[in-house]
């Protein structure tokens, strides 16, 4: 770790952690109001799933302090959100197609 990377990450101070925090809060407040507005499904799930991930990065590259950690992270991670996707494909969508193909009535 160099010097400058390193008074980089002592030098974080409390307005940046207030000012992300504000933020968390903010999409968060964005989440409930959507929860409440009669907007189709699809864009409601899309939007929300949008807002989340936001809020995840934020947490992940704030408070979790991994804003410094970035070719480690990036090969750790990539691999995992690539077997998460491919277990949904292959449980989840097939059992939802199937359900859908039954009919409610």
């Amino acid at each position: 770790m160099s010097a400058n990377s390193a008074q980089e990450h002592a030098g974080s101070s409390v307005r940046l952690y207030a000012w992300v925090w504000t933020w968390l809060l903010a999409l968060t407040g964005i989440e409930v109001y959507l929860g409440y507005v009669n907007l189709g499904t699809n864009l409601m799930l899309t939007l929300l799933l949008g807002l989340s991930v936001i809020k995840a990065v934020l947490i992940i590259a704030y408070f979790m302090h991994l804003r410094f950690e970035r070719l480690s992270v990036f090969l750790t991670l990539w691999p995992i959100i690539v077997l998460c996707i491919a277990l949904i494909l292959i449980f989840v969508f097939p059992d939802s197609f199937r359900i859908r193909d039954l009919g409610t009535g």
